[in-house]
């Protein structure tokens, strides 16, 4: 147990090619499943989302648990993560972190089919000095809408829409 969540032994990997070599066959491979259902961890107090750690998609019953640390590591887990068993070990904390099905980028994709899975990176143009550049990001397509779990530098960020220009494309093979 890391962070206080079951099942959650994260290997983070660094670079498109790490990533891709270790998920990208069975990321293609969600391509034709229905979302059935998401989980992230948010406070009780506030109901604020708490970012740092992962978030789980269920696609008709292949989870996929996405989780970015530090500036530039990524981990994805496949069913491993048990979101109905408390997270724990908060004790210290004023804020009590808890499992939840609410976030506004996720709900509106629920039922919906993954058309495809993509990995991209991070290349800054022009390229410089940028703590982001060789970041990989998890694109999850529905027909025309667009999921992105990226780092936001030591944190998941959510994104939708059109990928930013300087995302680099890298294709998933099955």
């Amino acid at each position: 147990m890391s962070r206080g969540i079951h099942g959650f032994e994260p290997t983070f990997l660094v670079g498109i090619e790490e990533v891709r070599r270790a998920h990208g066959p069975r990321l293609a491979a969600l391509a034709g499943r229905r979302l059935t259902g998401f989980a992230v961890v948010r406070f009780v107090e506030d109901g604020d989302w708490f970012a740092d750690l992962p978030i789980v998609l269920d696609f008709d019953g292949v989870r996929v648990e996405v989780c970015h640390w530090k500036l530039d590591e990524l981990s994805i887990g496949w069913n491993e993560i048990d979101t109905t068993a408390a997270v724990t070990g908060w004790e210290w904390s004023e804020f009590t972190p808890r499992w939840s099905g609410d976030h506004e980028c996720l709900e509106p994709l629920v039922g919906r089919v993954l058309t495809e899975a993509r990995l991209l990176e991070w290349r800054p143009r022009p390229p410089g000095r940028d703590l982001a550049a060789g970041t990989v990001a998890v694109e999850f397509a529905f027909g025309e809408d667009v999921l992105r779990i990226t780092n936001g530098l030591d944190e998941n960020f959510l994104d939708t829409g059109a990928a930013h220009p300087d995302y680099v494309r890298h294709e998933l093979i099955r």
